[in-house]
C-alpha cells in the first residue's frame, strides 16, 4: 500500500513512509530454496511519483510517469494508457529492430524497405509471444515477479488517480508536471560521476607508478647484493 501526502499545491503524492513493495531480487516475493524453506523478501520503497497528464482527453495515452524507489533511482517514461479493463502502466522500452539482410543495417521491424540500402523487407518478421501478438518493443526496465508488478501498478494508478482528480479541482489553471529538475540533477549527477572516475584512475596510475619504483628498487637491492657476494 503506498501511503500519500498531500502536496502545497494539492497534489496527494506518495510519501517517505510509503509501504514496502516486495520481490525486487531474482527470486521475487515467495520465492523458496531448494530446502523449502522461504527465502528473505527483499523490499523497495517507492519514494515519490509524478504524473504529467496528457493534453488531448481522447488519447489513449492518458498520461507519463517517472517513479522514485528509495529516494536513489528515479525511473522515467512510464505510460499510463487506458485499456478495456482501465488503466495499464506500460514500462519505459525501446523499438525491437533485425538486420537487413543485404547490409545487415539494422530497422525497426515495422520497417517495410531497409534505411540504409532501400531493400524491401518482409513485413510480417516481427517474433510472437505466448499470445501471437507481434513483439515490437522490449523494455527498458521491469519487475521480475508478479507481486512487485502489481505493487507498482497500484501506486501509479492512485497517484494517476489523485492527479485527475486535482486537475478537475483547479480547472483552468491546472498546469502539467515537469520533469526539467530531474535532467539538471541528472547532470550534475553525471558530472559527479566522471570526476570521480577521473579521480579513482588517477589514483590507481599513482599506485601502479609506486609499485613499480618499489619493484625496481627491490631489484636493484638484489643485484648489488649479488656483485658483493661474487667479489
Amino acid at each position: 500500500m503506498v501511503n500519500a501526502r498531500e502536496t502545497k499545491d494539492g497534489r496527494n503524492e506518495p510519501g517517505s513512509d510509503t509501504g514496502s513493495v516486495g520481490g525486487s531480487g531474482r527470486g521475487g516475493a515467495g520465492a523458496t530454496e531448494s530446502s523449502g524453506r522461504r527465502s528473505p523478501e527483499p523490499s523497495m520503497s517507492i519514494t515519490e511519483i509524478r504524473i504529467k497528464l496528457t493534453d488531448d482527453p481522447r488519447n489513449k495515452l492518458k498520461a507519463y510517469c517517472s517513479v522514485t524507489i528509495d529516494d536513489a533511482l528515479v525511473i522515467r517514461d512510464l505510460k499510463i494508457i487506458e485499456g478495456a479493463k482501465g488503466p495499464f502502466v506500460a514500462m519505459p522500452s525501446r523499438k525491437l529492430a533485425d538486420h537487413c539482410p543485404k547490409c545487415s543495417h539494422k530497422n525497426h521491424l515495422r520497417a517495410s524497405y531497409c534505411n540504409q540500402c532501400g531493400a524491401r523487407l518482409e513485413g510480417d518478421r516481427a517474433p510472437r509471444d505466448d499470445r501471437g501478438r507481434a513483439r515490437l518493443h522490449a523494455d527498458l526496465a521491469h519487475p521480475i515477479n508478479s507481486p512487485t508488478r502489481l505493487a507498482l501498478h497500484r501506486a501509479v494508478v492512485s497517484a494517476y488517480q489523485a492527479e485527475l482528480e486535482h486537475a478537475q479541482r483547479v480547472g483552468v489553471a491546472y498546469r502539467p508536471r515537469s520533469f526539467d529538475d530531474l535532467d539538471y540533477l541528472a547532470d550534475g549527477l553525471d558530472a559527479d560521476y566522471l570526476d570521480e572516475l577521473e579521480r579513482r584512475c588517477e589514483a590507481r596510475e599513482r599506485d601502479r607508478r609506486t609499485e613499480d619504483s618499489v619493484g625496481q628498487a627491490r631489484g636493484s637491492g638484489r643485484s648489488e647484493s649479488a656483485v658483493e657476494a661474487g667479489e
